[in-house]
């Protein structure tokens, strides 16, 4: 099973490379002398692990907090849950989905297999002694429907499915399409953040003194687009680089018209890193 309609990772990777916005960001850095910020746009307290990454490498963050993610009504995971041994797999897409799903079954129940989306994620369920038995190389939700596809053993499964309030059809579709029986149950919310100071962002970008946003998911881009409105959310892509975790983060960007760099690998980690790889190149002396 295969994805059309976007642009592919190594299209991404190779044209963020040379995008207008990362030679501005870095003229107008030399220009005033001051250290260009990496803007945090997810949802984390200043010594989150996005932030504290950023700042290990050496890079000055701003805390722009985009979205808000709550955890939902717990009634319906609730009962989807008490009849856990019913299920063949739980599949988890983030890790707000295993935090909502641990709080309420804090063991992984006999006899359910557990798909992951993404090293992050996987790594969580792993952290609370959950296995992961399917991950695909590429942390993505079509990837993860191919992985399954490859196991030729869907038809009539039964899959939970956790998810955000604003999750894609794609695992949901592609499992119904290959068979199985899909339970997807709202375990989270993702809403616009009330603490984002509009004000101040607007100052930064007038100043000019961002040089990197970065995005953990395509709610992120539709907040902060929505936030600053589109004139300002242009203006800031036009001269700081985007910095995306993943496929789909990266085509919300492309599609309202912006070149992102694609993080080295879907994990904050890679993100971070992949932020601080741009920014040194951008300030490197000419030849």
């Amino acid at each position: 099973m295969s994805t059309t309609g976007g642009p592919t990772e190594s299209q991404l990777s190779r044209t963020a490379q040379d995008s207008p916005a990362l030679r501005t960001s870095s003229q107008k850095s030399h220009d005033s002398g001051e250290p260009r910020r990496v803007v945090v746009t997810r949802s984390e307290a200043a010594d989150g692990p996005l932030s504290s990454e950023l700042r290990s490498l050496g890079l000055p963050v701003l805390l722009w907090p985009a979205v808000a993610v709550e955890m939902a009504e717990k009634g319906p995971l609730e009962d989807a849950l008490e009849r856990a041994a019913s299920f063949d797999w739980f599949v988890f897409a983030s890790r707000y989905a295993v935090a909502a799903v641990t709080q309420i079954l804090p063991k992984s129940p006999g006899g359910v297999r557990v798909a992951a989306v993404g090293q992050a994620t996987a790594q969580v369920l792993r952290q609370r002694g959950w296995p992961v038995d399917l991950l695909p190389s590429d942390a993505n939700a079509a990837a993860l429907v191919e992985a399954f596809e490859t196991t030729g053993a869907m038809k009539g499964s039964r899959v939970l499915f956790p998810a955000s309030s604003r999750a894609l059809p794609t695992i949901a579709t592609g499992l119904t399409q290959l068979g199985a029986e899909v339970v997807q149950v709202e375990a989270y919310r993702t809403e616009s953040s009330a603490t984002l100071d509009v004000e101040d962002c607007r100052s930064w970008i007038s100043r000019g003194g961002i040089g990197a946003v970065t995005f953990a998911s395509p709610s992120a881009v539709d907040e902060l687009e929505h936030a600053l409105g589109k004139t300002d959310f242009d203006r800031l892509l036009s001269t700081a680089t985007a910095v995306a975790i993943g496929p789909t983060t990266a085509r919300a960007l492309s599609d309202r018209g912006h070149t992102p760099a694609l993080a080295e690998s879907a994990t904050l980690h890679g993100l971070a890193h992949t932020a601080h790889r741009l920014l040194q190149r951008s300030e490197a002396p000419p030849r």
